[in-house]
This record gives structure tokens, C-alpha cells and sequence, in this order.
């Protein structure tokens, strides 16, 4: 049996990595740094929130432009004297007007600071966006590496009880083996190919929104290469609370768009009151012969009487929205300085974990599943002992990966939190 064993071990090391290389065809290899590279160039999102900005832009140019000056002409149409359409000669009657709207109370300026506050809301928001999906590739990065090594220990249990299962067919009705083990082996492997396929699935959601993120094809799968000399070094005594609270005060681009509403709801209050002051419309005419004298010259101005709309209802909507902006933005301030005291307390307290696992734990206990393997093969260990020691394995391997990654996320959160990439990795 050991000798079967023994080739079936042969053709699962030496044979299945040919078929898998050839599965994995359109795997995407990637570092982190090319994956941002990719995520900068080609996504769709950042196109369409930069065609945002350009809109807004172009709505400067738009405030700076003067009313359009206004020209009438009118030409009798009939007249009830002669009896005609039209009349020409002395007998016609022309006259034309000229008039320009002059916006008074600065309008124009208010309007030109308004659009220029709204191009610096969009550009907040346009690198707001990018940290957002920064932040999820990222995280999908190393999330779906960690899960890609959890993976492998499924891999290496399920070849293993696998191995076990055929042995035991192959001795069936011999009278070696009882069939409540065989049962009981069989019963692990199923429950770990249930495990297995619930990882696979989380795997395929990771991927498929890195996929969304680099703008992938959606028949690639995406190999994450990280850096595992940086990610040892990472250390979160490196910078203080106060330089990260500094940071994250100037750079967090919500907090940006929170203070860029408040000031846009200023502008828009000091434009609303603006617009209670009426404007003046000047005009110059000419009459042919229709006035007191001939070929008659006037000059004029009109003015709306704010008697009755004053603007009243905008300019106390206006005031209402500075108070509110206002207060989400104390709000923002005071959820960032939580957010990075948070996040700093979680590195700490991942890092102490990850550093108190020793670096051997992983090999050793990869020698000595080996071992137990065999010895089970050689009847030298009993059913249960190798079931536990297997699941033992497993939930080990399972939780190093967790911590590893647990410990690699808290430091993103701090990037995220800050605003600023202050542990690259």
C-alpha cells in the first residue's frame, strides 16, 4: 500500500503543475506597483470623474462672459391712412432699440467664485475617488493573496486524504481496513472540499472587483506578487499619532470636500443676496417718425422695484446650508481624528501579534504533516490522532494567514486614514 501511495504521490507533485500552468494560461502576474499603474491608466471611473472636472472647468468660462446686448427693429405693418402693407417712403414708420443688461452688486464676480469653488469640489472629489479605489485594490491585493496560501493548505489536505481515500478503495473487502475509518475519511474529505469551494469563492469575488478596479479582462486571474521584505519591515512606531492627525487634516480628501461645501454654501449666500439687489438695463432708440418729432433719439434705463420678491426664501435656504455644511464638516473632523487613532492602536496590536508567531512555526509544521501522513499510511498513528492533527494543521496555517493579513490591512487603514501612503508596501 505504501508503494501505491508512494506513485500517487509521484503524479500529484510532478504531473498536476503541468495541468495547472496550462488552466492558468491568462494569469495576470502582478507587483502592487504595476497593479496602481494599471489602475491609474485605465480606469473607467477615474475617466469619467477628470471629464467631471473638465465640465466644471468650462463653467468658469461661462460665468466670466457678459450678457448678450438685446436689438429690436420694428416697420409699419399696415397703415389705415393709405390704405397699405407696408409703406415705404414718407410715409413709413421704423424703429429700432439697443439695450444691455448691467449686473449690479457683483454678480458676475460671485458667479465666477462660485464655478471656480465648484472646479476645486470636483477635483477633491476626482482624488477622493482615486484614494477610495486605491484603497480596494490594495486591500483585494493582499486579501486575495493570503487567500491564495490558505488555499494551498486545502490543496495539500484534500490531495492527502484523497490519497488516503483511494488506498482504502483499493483495499476494500480485503478486511484491512473498517469501513467506519474509510467513512470517516471520506466525511473530512467532503467537508474540506466544502471549505475549499467556499475559499475559491471568496477568492473569485476578490478578483473579480480587482478585476473592475485595473479594468482587466474578465478571463484573467490575477496573481498578486507582493513584496515580502517590505511587508516584514513594516513597523508602526515609525511615525507618531500627531504626524499622522496632521496629516490626515490636510490631506483627507473627504475632509477637503467638506470644507470646499461650506465655502461654496458662503459664495452661494453672498450670491443670493446679490440677486435681491435688481439690475439695470440701459438702452439707446431710434423712432422714424412715430414720436412728437421726426427721426426721434432716446436714451433709457428700466429697473425692476424689489418690492415684493427680495429673494427672501433663497437667501434663508443659503444660510441654512452654511450651517449645515458647517456641521458635517466638525463631523468629518471629528470621525478622521477617531479613524487614525483607531487604525494606529490596530497596527500596534497586530504587529505585537504577528511578531509573536515564530517564522519556523509554518515549515515545521509542514514537515511534520508530512510525517503524520505517513505514519497514518504505516498504521503507526490511529484514524483520530491524524484527523485531528489535520485539522489542527489546517485551522493554523488558516489563522497565521489571518494574522498576516489582518496585520498588512491595519497599516493600509492608516495610508487610508491619513490620506497619505506613509507605509508603502
Amino acid at each position: 500500500m505504501v508503494k501505491k501511495l508512494s506513485i500517487l504521490i509521484f503524479v500529484l507533485y510532478f504531473v498536476q503543475p503541468a495541468a495547472i500552468a496550462q488552466v492558468n494560461i491568462d494569469t495576470l502576474h502582478v507587483k502592487l506597483v504595476d497593479a496602481e499603474k494599471m489602475f491609474l491608466d485605465s480606469n473607467l471611473l477615474l475617466l469619467a470623474q477628470k471629464y467631471n472636472v473638465d465640465a466644471n472647468k468650462a463653467l468658469i468660462i461661462q460665468a466670466r462672459l457678459l450678457p448678450n446686448p438685446n436689438f429690436s427693429i420694428s416697420h409699419g405693418l399696415y397703415s389705415g391712412t393709405l390704405k397699405e402693407f407696408f409703406p415705404t417712403g414718407a410715409n413709413d414708420e421704423t424703429a429700432a432699440d439697443v439695450s444691455q443688461l448691467i449686473l449690479l452688486a457683483g454678480k458676475r464676480n460671485k458667479q465666477i467664485k462660485l464655478a471656480q469653488a465648484n472646479v476645486k469640489l470636483s477635483e477633491y472629489q476626482f482624488f477622493d475617488l482615486i484614494r477610495t479605489l486605491k484603497y480596494t485594490l490594495r486591500t483585494d491585493f493582499y486579501n486575495i493573496y493570503y487567500l491564495q496560501q490558505s488555499a494551498k493548505v486545502y490543496d495539500e489536505e484534500i490531495n492527502a486524504l484523497q490519497q488516503v481515500v483511494n488506498a482504502f478503495k483499493q483495499q476494500e473487502g480485503k478486511g484491512y481496513i473498517a469501513e467506519k475509518e474509510v467513512v470517516r475519511v471520506e466525511a473530512q474529505l467532503y467537508s474540506l472540499q466544502s471549505e475549499y469551494n467556499d475559499l475559491q469563492n471568496q477568492i473569485f469575488d476578490q478578483q473579480s472587483e480587482l478585476r473592475l478596479v485595473l479594468q482587466a479582462k474578465p478571463d484573467k486571474y490575477i496573481d498578486p506578487l507582493p513584496d515580502s521584505t517590505t511587508t516584514d519591515n513594516l513597523d508602526p512606531s515609525k511615525y507618531a499619532l500627531s504626524t499622522l492627525l496632521d496629516s490626515a487634516y490636510r490631506n483627507r480628501t473627504d475632509l477637503l470636500i467638506a470644507q470646499a461645501n461650506t465655502d461654496i454654501n458662503r459664495l452661494n449666500y453672498d450670491y443670493q443676496k446679490a440677486l435681491a439687489v435688481p439690475d439695470i438695463t440701459l438702452s439707446v432708440g431710434y423712432d422714424e417718425q412715430g414720436s412728437f418729432l421726426m427721426n426721434f433719439y432716446s436714451i433709457g434705463a428700466s429697473i425692476d422695484l424689489p418690492f415684493f420678491n427680495r429673494n427672501q426664501g433663497n437667501i434663508k435656504s443659503a444660510k441654512a446650508m452654511i450651517d449645515n455644511t458647517a456641521a458635517t464638516q466638525k463631523s468629518t473632523e471629528a470621525t478622521i481624528g477617531e479613524n487614525v487613532s483607531r487604525s494606529l492602536q490596530k497596527a500596534y496590536t497586530e504587529d505585537k501579534l504577528y511578531k509573536n508567531v515564530d517564522p519556523k512555526f509554518s515549515n515545521d509544521f509542514d514537515t511534520l504533516a508530512n510525517e503524520v501522513l505517513i505514519n497514518y499510511q504505516r498504521r503507526n498513528i490511529g484514524l483520530l490522532d491524524f484527523l485531528d492533527f489535520y485539522d489542527s494543521y489546517k485551522q493554523n496555517i488558516l489563522q497565521i494567514n489571518s494574522i498576516k493579513y489582518n496585520r498588512v490591512q491595519s497599516f493600509e487603514d492608516i495610508n487610508f486614514y491619513t490620506g497619505t501612503n506613509f507605509f508603502n508596501q
